[in-house]
């Protein structure tokens, strides 16, 4: 699996190493309890090929929780969240329900926060290659990861804008030395594990915050010489991920720049439904497709499952390394190649990706093709 890191945190004091996973299921809004459920089934059958077991509790949070009992993240679902080994969240949201403000309900921002989740990888591959829009003239397929800082940043001001009566509203940006230097720090032990290189996507030319994010950047690099880096102006970087985006390897960037270009990146290679993610923390992961709830298509049984299929797999490559277990692992990559398999026949292929496939037939073909 090319887009995780050879060493994620090791397991927390305390934690049981048994054969059972402990996943919080958080399924959310729209289309995500559409997509969770064919994810716990992938997992369950890569669990009984691999001799381990998944223990998977669903917990409320969202929109639709928040219009129907007045809460978006139960303090329950948090606790469970921290409890569990790793969490699954599905996509979160309604357009019609806000809150007073006119805000929309981001729960999986809160648990951003609450748990100090700076590291949001999100994985850019040409899983399949016929969905590709660009092409390479020398043959080189699209992999790269963004990894986003996920905490601060233009969302720190989330809730905090300053109004100056009708006239202005102010919002407010924050880049702090240690969060900063965890993000630098995992972005560049991922690229060693890579190509080893490593883009810094910045307006340091414009902006103070940048400016200083940039010079704890260069601090860090001097202790990963191994590593070639580059840094590139926001602007610049979204040019170029459309003129070479074969040439990105691991990618770094504050938090509203890392949300705008993850949405490109996952353009470039067919769309939101082949885009996994996860948000890492010291202790605590939580894992969910890119996409959002879709509520144009929820109830159709059309959804596209394979980015929730594929962030399931995300996961428990995250747990195995953690756990220092193999079979974690080898189901993390026998799913990667299912979803490949499945994708590259035209079973997998939902009509987002141009093809007439269910969803439940979509997590058939997954199925069918995951093997030891």
């Amino acid at each position: 699996m090319k887009t995780r890191p050879a060493e994620w945190p090791k397991a927390r004091e305390g934690r049981s190493l048994n054969d059972t996973i402990s996943i919080a299921v958080l399924p959310g809004d729209g289309i995500g309890p559409e997509v969770t459920g064919p994810a716990l089934k992938v997992l369950d059958r890569a669990a009984g090929i691999f001799g381990f077991r998944v223990s998977a509790v669903e917990h409320p949070a969202g929109a639709g929780h928040y219009r129907d009992h007045g809460e978006a993240l139960p303090q329950s679902t948090v606790d469970a969240v921290g409890r569990a080994d790793a969490t699954l969240l599905a996509a979160m949201g309604l357009p019609e329900v806000r809150y007073a403000d006119n805000t929309e309900i981001v729960p999986q921002i809160d648990l951003r926060e609450i748990f100090g989740l700076f590291g949001g990888v999100r994985p850019i591959r040409a899983w399949l290659p016929d969905a590709v829009p660009l092409k390479d003239p020398r043959g080189r397929d699209i992999d790269f990861v963004l990894v986003r800082e996920s905490t601060e940043g233009l969302f720190v001001g989330r809730g905090k804008e300053q109004a100056d009566g009708d006239r202005a509203v102010r919002d407010i940006m924050e880049v702090t030395r240690t969060t900063s230097e965890k993000l630098f720090r995992f972005s560049f032990d991922l690229a060693r594990t890579r190509r080893k290189q490593l883009t810094l996507v910045d307006k340091a030319n414009v902006l103070g915050s940048m400016a200083f994010f940039r010079r704890i950047f260069d601090e860090i690099a001097a202790e990963y010489p191994d590593v070639t880096t580059e840094r590139l102006y926001v602007d610049a970087c979204a040019m170029a991920m459309v003129q070479r985006p074969w040439a990105f390897d691991v990618m770094v960037t504050e938090n509203m720049f890392g949300d705008i270009l993850s949405d490109l990146g996952a353009g470039l290679i067919g769309g939101l439904g082949l885009a996994p993610s996860g948000d890492i923390g010291g202790d605590v992961a939580i894992f969910q497709p890119s996409h959002g709830t879709a509520p144009d298509i929820m109830g159709q049984g059309i959804a596209n499952p394979a980015a929730m299929i594929l962030s399931a797999a995300l996961m428990l490559d995250w747990l195995g390394r953690r756990r220092e277990d193999e079979r974690l692992q080898r189901a993390a990559s026998a799913i990667e190649r299912a979803v490949e398999a499945a994708l590259g026949s035209g079973a997998a292929r939902t009509r987002d990706l141009g093809g007439k496939a269910t969803t439940a037939a979509a997590a058939d073909a997954v199925l069918a093709e995951l093997k030891g």
